[in-house]
């Protein structure tokens, strides 16, 4: 594992590793959870000869815990900070989440710095939560129910959890219990992805969307990724019975479809 390394930004610092030679991939993880998702994937595309680049989100992991706002579009303003810091030119940008959001903001915005996008579980429009979302994000903002609601709905996300599922998400239940980490959740709960959508038909660079069919963020994944791809005329990997978190669950299949697409570039 690589030292972790820090980017200043006005509002905070911004916490990512760095290792490997040759064509650049960024990954940033889901909401709310760690860079160390990619704990299984960084070491295959490593091993494939790529430099790879895994960012904690604001508020979460080693990056600062307070800061102004947090969601899709001031992760863009991160990525797009860090794309110009590492000054390696253009990048595919591995985006899980709202960190699909992030990337194709940063692709319409900065075309010039991004090769490539590989979307995977990818919001990038808002959908329909439904009553029991907004329930459980109103509940998030009662103190001291945020965390214990949010770790017990983690684990739907992995419907195929690997061998260590139970030391990440202590890993990450720690990490909520740091001063002003837990305070995030609620408002990544409350977060839009307009800023995205609303830049999809800007986008020019290729785009890969990788969906699980167990992925319970949207009531048919399978349809959200034909959606999502035909808006930017990419192609679709679908793994049947994967969650919200792919490359946790099937990284060597990612792995091989993220090498194959950059290849192609």
């Amino acid at each position: 594992m690589s030292e972790t390394r820090y980017l200043g930004l006005p509002d905070g610092r911004l916490a990512y590793d760095d290792s490997g030679d040759g064509p650049l991939i960024v990954c940033l993880p889901s909401m709310l959870d760690l860079r160390s998702q990619y704990r299984f994937l960084r070491p295959l595309l490593l091993e494939a000869g790529y430099r790879v680049v895994t960012v904690d989100q604001r508020g979460m992991g080693e990056t600062s815990a307070r800061w102004p706002e947090y969601g899709s579009t001031p992760l863009a303003h991160d990525l797009l900070a860090l794309l110009r810091h590492l000054d390696a030119g253009p990048a595919l940008v591995y985006g899980c989440s709202n960190g699909a959001a992030a990337a194709v903001w940063v692709a319409a915005e900065a075309p010039e710095l991004i090769k490539g996008l590989v979307l995977a579980a990818p919001f990038v429009r808002d959908g329909d939560g439904g009553f029991a979302l907004k329930l459980t994000a109103a509940l998030m903002r009662i103190p001291g129910l945020a965390v214990p609601l949010y770790m017990s709905y983690y684990p739907k996300w992995e419907p195929k959890p690997p061998a260590d599922f139970a030391e990440h998400k202590a890993k990450l239940k720690a990490n909520f219990k740091e001063p002003g980490r837990g305070k995030v959740i609620a408002d990544y709960l409350s977060m839009s992805h307009a800023e995205a959508e609303v830049r999809l038909d800007r986008v020019q660079a290729p785009v890969l969307v990788i969906m699980g069919t167990g992925d319970i963020d949207w009531p048919d994944p399978a349809a959200e990724a034909d959606w999502v791809a035909r808006k930017l005329n990419g192609q679709v990997v679908l793994l049947d019975g994967a969650g919200h978190h792919p490359h946790v669950e099937f990284p060597e299949e990612i792995a091989e479809a993220v090498t194959a697409f950059q290849r192609s570039l």
